[in-house]
């Protein structure tokens, strides 16, 4: 199995290594925990770097989600920017659960709340989702994935997506599209591409249109 694949698992059974690395972006600098079996081991990766550098600031206060957390750079960015929002850092995999929570406690951010998704209430609303989404877990697997925290979304409120090009973002630009989502391309760089959707459904925007109001 690759070893990517571990960063999905319950329980990854490589052997701890834990490293701190530092997250220094325009507007907040911190450190963080990182170790083996999770996403993104000792470095900031290239995609979620460009997400929060590029993506819109986030409302004031809300309710945000960092989906497939890890060791929770974009969870622990949120909460900084958006001291009054409460940051729900999602992940399948329990050693980046522990990490994303010591890293969050670590900083002294109170607003941050570390769950497995299968622990989420279904009928949670969301103001914004921020995700470097598990692409290798497959096609199918992914777009259920998206599929159930998009639903999730309030009218007003949206997500930011980034996904390697080569790994299939344009493709996840048309389904997002095909499903009702309003999305617009916010930045192209290194290979990626930073995707925003809302719930054009209910919101009334066009799902083909690359302009929000």
């Amino acid at each position: 199995m690759p070893a990517s694949h571990h960063y999905f698992e319950e329980s990854p059974n490589s052997r701890s290594d834990a490293r701190t690395i530092d997250v220094v972006l325009p507007d907040v600098t911190f450190s963080m925990r990182t170790d083996r079996g999770v996403f993104s081991y000792g470095r900031l990766d290239t995609g979620t770097a460009i997400l929060l550098r590029q993506a819109p600031p986030p409302p004031t206060a809300g309710t945000f989600v960092d989906l497939g957390c890890g060791a929770g750079a974009i969870a622990l960015t949120l909460a900084m920017r958006a001291p009054l929002a409460t940051v729900l850092a999602v992940d399948v995999n329990s050693r980046a659960r522990t990490l994303c929570s010591e890293n969050a406690a670590r900083l002294g951010l109170t607003n941050v709340t570390v769950a497995h998704p299968g622990d989420v209430p279904d009928d949670l609303a969301v103001d914004l989702i921020w995700s470097n989404p598990p692409i290798r877990v497959g096609k199918s697997a992914l777009h259920a994935i998206l599929a159930t925290w998009l639903a999730r979304l309030t009218p007003d409120g949206s997500a930011v997506l980034v996904v390697q090009r080569h790994l299939g973002a344009d493709s996840l630009d048309r389904w997002l599209r095909s499903n009702g989502h309003a999305t617009r391309r916010l930045a192209a760089r290194a290979g990626y591409r930073l995707l925003e959707c809302r719930p054009s459904a209910l919101s009334g925007v066009d799902p083909e249109s690359d302009h929000f109001p």
